[in-house]
């Protein structure tokens, strides 16, 4: 969901917390760290006043977006309208 975000462009932490729900501060931090190391999100500093942190995908970050919009349709054909499941089997 981070990186899905992050497709539309350079993102405020605080814009992109709002964007990821449920998703607390600290784990935010810790997952745009991972990302980070990654290679796939880079932060910027915007020395301000006031000073703000913003977040960007590199160009293999960005290079996902076809893989996770197939995804996304995997998800909405199959898992949207199959309610619930036994084993991984319809009832």
């Amino acid at each position: 969901m981070i990186v899905a975000a992050l497709l539309r462009g350079p993102v405020y932490f605080g814009v992109l917390r709002r964007s990821v729900p449920g998703v607390s501060e600290r784990m935010l931090s810790d997952r745009l760290t991972e990302l980070g190391a990654a290679g796939l999100v880079v932060r910027e500093v915007d020395e301000g006043p006031p000073l703000r942190v913003s977040y960007r995908l590199t160009e293999s970050g960005a290079a996902l977006e076809p893989a996770l919009g197939e995804l996304a349709r995997w998800a909405n054909q199959h898992l949207m309208d199959s309610g619930p499941t036994v084993s991984g089997r319809r009832p």
